[in-house]
């Protein structure tokens, strides 16, 4: 089995956060989201991961993909990684990985963590994720019919006749097939809102005779603003909390502080002074002082002090001193 990760967009929603970090390393529980995402995928898929191919921006540098080429090593797969060069849609980013193109795959978007429990049948050909969704006409959304197999897929319905959201995870008996219909796709100049899309790809597969199941998520948990990121810490960190995943490292200094678990805390942490969570994660080397801190995400070398913070995301490197609540502040900024 392999994995394709298109992640070639930087995450304009997540400024300022995104300035300096490719929104797919962004951490969640103290693990980058695409590392979270390939992780599941693995669990769910149930078989060995021979290789995970990234699809990344011209501009990521080698330390991006030294960090990717790592997550790949965790789960003893090859790492693959290509460019996209230009930001020409969903169907361009997966063509950009066309040498690794064939057999059984995942084609996931590194933007989106799900969790579930279910198998692929043996005879399943292609598989979308769904899950239901209150508001579908804000989503694109797939049909079934009376067999349980998609007939359509909608984007953003005036009238949706399903609520089930595509959460943009798929799979592919053949991806080979995929990369066949989607070059038909750049051939024949298929551009909606001048993008090339892999539901275009995939129409053509249906009607050559390919049946798309659906595969049903119990969890759907966004990374595309702030506001939703924090949310999603939260949510991981409540899966996480009867897990085998060390969430609290033993190298934290704790001074006159008190930890209301579930959080994740990285080495070197010093908590003076401080109340932490529940639903925090601050990143290695971060100072608190003097603070309380709840349901927000903090990553690596910050300094905190007389603070009260909830709902906030706070980037690398930052210095922050105040009684802002609710604040998103971006890597090496200075708040005193």
């Amino acid at each position: 089995m392999k994995i394709i990760v298109p992640m070639a967009g930087r995450g304009s929603r997540l400024r300022p956060h995104t300035l300096t970090v490719p929104k797919p390393l962004i951490p969640i529980a103290g693990k980058p989201i695409v590392q979270r995402l390939v992780e599941d995928i693995a669990k769910v898929v149930d078989e060995p991961i021979e290789e995970v191919a990234f699809v990344i921006g011209k501009d990521f540098g080698e330390a991006v993909e030294e960090q990717l080429k790592n997550i790949a090593t965790g789960l003893k797969a090859k790492a693959s990684i290509y460019i996209q060069d230009q930001p020409l849609g969903t169907g361009h980013a997966i063509m950009s990985a066309e040498p690794s193109l064939s057999g059984p795959a995942v084609v996931a978007y590194a933007d989106t963590l799900f969790k579930a429990d279910f198998t692929i049948e043996d005879n399943t050909e292609a598989m979308i994720w769904v899950k239901q969704v209150d508001n579908p006409k804000a989503f694109g959304v797939v049909n079934l019919n009376d067999k349980g197999h998609i007939t359509d897929l909608v984007e953003k319905p005036e009238h949706p006749e399903s609520d089930l959201a595509v959460i943009g995870i798929y799979y592919f008996k053949d991806v080979g097939i995929l990369k066949e219909q989607l070059q038909r796709v750049l051939d024949e100049n298929i551009i909606r809102g001048g993008e090339y899309q892999i539901n275009d790809g995939i129409e053509k597969m249906k009607a050559n005779g390919i049946i798309f199941k659906p595969g049903k998520v119990d969890e759907w948990m966004d990374c595309g603003n702030k506001t939703v990121t924090v949310e999603t810490n939260k949510r991981t960190l409540e899966h996480l909390k009867n897990s085998e995943e060390k969430l609290i490292s033993d190298q934290v200094e704790i001074h006159n502080s008190e930890i209301t678990e579930p959080c994740f805390i990285a080495d070197d942490v010093k908590l003076i002074n401080a109340k932490i969570g529940p639903h925090v994660s601050l990143g290695k080397g971060t100072v608190v002082k003097d603070s309380t801190i709840k349901n927000s995400l903090i990553q690596e070398q910050a300094e905190i002090k007389n603070a009260n913070l909830d709902n906030a995301m706070i980037g690398n490197f930052v210095k922050f001193d105040g009684n802002f609540t609710s604040i998103s502040i971006g890597d090496y900024s200075v708040l005193e």
